[in-house]
């Protein structure tokens, strides 16, 4: 049986002149439109790679188009047009991806983008899109410890900062103070467990953590340092914007950085910031 919804490798079992037939297993032939027959055709017998999914008149159609996400994938897509029923988004492919009225959180607006996640309809076994993913996230058994690196997605803002998505497992919280930069949903990063609560709520930090960021650091500011003769005017009482505007970094790193810079003598801190010492 084929996986809809995700992509398959198929034998062509058929030839005609809009395209050629993929077989689906069990008897069943799945249409692969000539506009997708990579260059140089296909022949009997060949294997490809493709997309499946259902057209418009709820056939299993094969497409060699890339969509943004697979089922099971946590993606942010536009929405493109809105009906009574719910919103289409482009996922990538010809035919848009539905969210139905009854799986949005609150109302999508047209030209707006949303974290959905892809789903296999179990009704009519459709590909679609959903806002109620929170089920997918499980903080009960968690898989990380505190300071390990992980993939963030931000899933939506609140009153304290960004709501992210952990490795595609947990749920965690991106505090306003340990980003410097505005994020949307859908957004991807790479960040670190900065504190695991006894209630396993998960705060999460941007970047590497603790020194282990500060030796990637250290080259960067000694590298901008030789760019500008010598010297930059930034120091602990600089703004912390304008500190993460040039660096790229907060002003906790900042400090820390040049901190090890000035101990290992390659430094020196003037009034007005910071002085490259001549090796």
């Amino acid at each position: 049986m084929v996986q809809v919804g995700n992509y398959n490798t198929l034998r062509v079992v058929k030839q005609v002149d809009f395209g050629v037939y993929l077989d689906g297993g069990e008897g069943e032939e799945i249409l692969l439109p000539k506009r997708f027959i990579p260059e140089g055709g296909l022949e009997d017998g060949d294997e490809i790679e493709v997309f499946i999914y259902h057209d418009s008149d709820n056939r299993l159609i094969a497409t060699t188009q890339h969509p943004k996400g697979v089922v099971g994938d946590l993606v942010s897509l536009k929405v493109v047009n809105m009906t009574r029923q719910g919103a289409f988004m482009d996922w990538g492919l010809m035919k848009d991806i539905f969210v139905p009225l009854s799986q949005q959180v609150s109302r999508m607006f047209e030209g707006q983008f949303y974290t959905v996640l892809i789903y296999l309809d179990e009704q009519t076994g459709r590909v679609a899109a959903t806002e109620r993913f929170n089920s997918k996230f499980d903080n009960e058994e968690l898989t990380v410890s505190e300071r390990d690196i992980a993939d963030l997605l931000v899933l939506r803002e609140s009153d304290l900062g960004y709501v992210v998505a952990i490795n595609n497992k947990h749920e965690g919280l991106l505090h306003f103070g340990d980003i410097f930069r505005d994020l949307k949903p859908g957004d991807k990063l790479q960040g670190y467990i900065k504190t695991i609560r006894p209630d396993n709520k998960i705060d999460v930090a941007s970047g590497v953590p603790g020194y282990q960021k500060v030796a990637n650091e250290e080259e960067k500011i000694l590298q901008l340092l030789k760019e500008n003769n010598g010297y930059l005017p930034y120091h602990d009482k600089s703004d912390p914007e304008e500190i993460h505007e040039f660096f790229g970094m907060s002003k906790k790193v900042f400090k820390m950085t040049t901190g090890a810079l000035y101990k290992q003598q390659k430094i020196k801190f003037t009034q007005t910031g910071i002085q490259l010492i001549e090796e």
